[in-house]
């Protein structure tokens, strides 16, 4: 699903009301009923039907026939329309650009305020199609009969945003947040480049230590990065230097997977550097021994639960995680295919390399 501000101006006060109804309605219908709309709406049925037809038009909703009852559901155009509207009654976002990237889980685009400086928004899109196909295949929502993608997508905002503030208040390399509405995250815009678009550096090994000394950096802090490899590290075009991106998998170092996710991110930069930069190094470092290490300094602080305490808790993060074997599967069918990483974390040498 694109996103398409084209209609935003268009769309009025009453069309936004309906809307609105239409997500509230959502909580506990699959399907909302017109009639429940046009209650929560507080509009009358005949108005409300007229605006459900334009919004249906505009694939803002999607009417939905079945043998109970004909109702509306919310389309993530329609759940784009309303974190917009929202960002927009903030003044935090005047103009809409160019889509700049597209991951199996967003969509990231340039935007600007009403002086002109531009942004990056950055929409989740939990429940893609490749998704989708596996949740029908494989038993990854436990007891859960039924679950919103647009709950999830927004869930995953609400953790990547509390992230990302108690990251960048500790001096970590990572965007400043400025807004978050729904599942819609707003951060400044950093003029780096991807370091998978990247084929030279001046000194692998300097590179390479940096980014190892951060995720070692990140478990003394009581954190795990979950995804730290070259689609989400990018590189400043000023000096060079990392700045880590994408954060909605991030996990606690008291996680039960814990040493697992770590050591995944550590073989994943050893492999990329092995493969784009003909470097390898013996150092790199190890789950226990970077534990205790953090464990014995009298200044360590736990950014985990400092996260816990800002909003995003314990009930949030379950209902996230109910979800989250379906991203590691599929993560870790993709870097089986690119890197040669198996689930155990360790890296098979050989294949052909990819190169940009």
């Amino acid at each position: 699903m694109k996103l398409d501000a084209t209609d935003l101006r268009y769309v009025t006060s009453e069309d936004f009301r309906v809307l609105t109804a239409v997500e509230m309605g959502s909580k506990n219908h699959e399907v909302v009923p017109s009639t429940l709309i046009a209650q929560v709406s507080g509009l009358r049925n005949g108005g409300v039907n007229k605006i459900l037809g334009i919004l249906a038009k505009r694939n803002l909703v999607a009417r939905v026939q079945n043998s109970k009852y004909d109702g509306y559901r919310l389309t993530y155009g329609g759940y784009d329309y309303l974190a917009m509207r929202a960002l927009s009654k903030r003044d935090s976002v005047y103009s809409v650009g160019n889509q700049i990237g597209v991951g199996k889980e967003s969509d990231i685009y340039i935007v600007a305020d009403a002086e002109g400086h531009e942004m990056v928004l950055k929409l989740h899109r939990l429940g893609r199609v490749s998704f989708r196909a596996i949740k029908e295949k494989r038993d990854y929502m436990g007891k859960r009969k039924s679950a919103s993608w647009m709950y999830m997508s927004r869930l995953a905002a609400q953790k990547e945003w509390a992230f990302l503030k108690v990251l960048h208040e500790h001096q970590f390399p990572v965007p400043r947040p400025i807004d978050q509405a729904r599942h819609c995250i707003l951060m400044e815009f950093i003029d780096a480049y991807p370091l998978r678009q990247i084929d030279q550096v001046p000194s692998p090994g300097n590179l390479y230590s940096q980014l190892m000394d951060l995720i070692v950096r990140f478990a003394h802090a009581g954190l795990i990065h979950g995804d730290f490899n070259e689609f989400n590290i990018l590189i400043r075009r000023s000096d060079g230097k990392p700045i880590v991106i994408d954060f909605p998998q991030m996990v606690s170092t008291s996680h039960e997977n814990a040493e697992w996710y770590f050591n995944r991110d550590v073989e994943c930069i050893r492999t990329f550097f092995r493969r784009r930069f003909r470097y390898e190094s013996a150092i790199y470092p190890r789950f226990k021994s970077t534990i205790g290490d953090g464990s014995k300094d009298d200044d360590n602080f736990r950014l985990d639960v400092v996260v816990e305490a800002s909003g995003f808790g314990r009930r949030e993060m379950r209902a996230l995680e109910q979800v989250r074997p379906l991203f590691v599967h599929v993560c870790c069918a993709l870097m089986s295919a690119v890197y040669g990483v198996d689930q155990g974390g360790s890296a098979r040498i050989g294949g052909r390399e990819r190169r940009r």
